[in-house]
This record gives structure tokens, sequence and C-alpha cells, in this order.
């Protein structure tokens, strides 16, 4: 399974989720059976607000699934329209919420969460 973490920075396993997906400096696709880390850098960084394209975001890389602290209604409605679920962070580092989704701890976000942008923390 291709599990993608929108982060701030690259340290792999020990990265640090981010507060929201749109905004997000990158993002690192992790094979949750291998552990491999793939950067990948947010090529739709600076849209306007609602103006999210998932896809874009992740220069097309397949995922299966995005663990995320925030990201708005239309992001979300959009990576469920590809088959993508989206499971809310918790405190922590990439492979601590790795482990507490593979372990089905993480909450879903589905297309009735909204996120404010202003309590996601990086805004």
């Amino acid at each position: 399974m291709k599990i993608c973490i929108p982060v701030s920075k690259n340290e792999g396993l020990l990265s640090i989720p981010y507060g929201h997906f749109g905004s997000a400096p990158l993002f690192i696709v992790v094979d949750s059976d291998t552990k491999e880390v793939t950067p990948i850098k947010n090529g739709d960084l600076h849209h306007e607000h609602g103006k999210c394209h998932p896809l874009q975001a992740l220069q097309n890389t397949p995922v299966d699934v995005v663990l995320v602290g925030g990201i708005g209604q239309g992001a979300i409605r959009k990576l469920n329209a590809m088959g993508i679920k989206v499971y809310q962070t918790t405190t922590g580092n990439v492979e601590d919420n790795m482990t507490l989704f593979l372990s089905g701890q993480l909450n879903e976000l589905d297309s009735t969460h909204t996120c404010s942008h202003d309590g996601c923390g990086h805004h």
C-alpha cells in the first residue's frame, strides 16, 4: 500500500506530518511493505483557497491513502472520487501515524469534513 503524508521537510519515517494537505511544501509516499520513502514536491502549492487539485499536487503519483492533519472538503471529495481514503493524523511522526493507521486507530475523514484553514496549524 502506498501511503501519502504531507510534510514540511523529508526526514523519512521521522518526518512530522504537516498541518494541511494543500499548503504542504512536499509529500512523502511510503510503501507500507518495504518502508521505502519517496519524496514529492507539492506541484499545486500556490493554489487559491478552495482550488486544490490533489492529482496535480501529487504530480500524478498513485497513492492508496492520505494521512493528514487538515484538509479541505473539496480536496477530500476529489481524493475520494479517485478511490483514495483520507485519515487524520495525530501527534508524532510519520512512522507513529503509519502504525496507528495500519492498526485501524486513525479516524477516516469524509466529504463532510471541513478544514477552516485557521486551525490546521500552518496558516
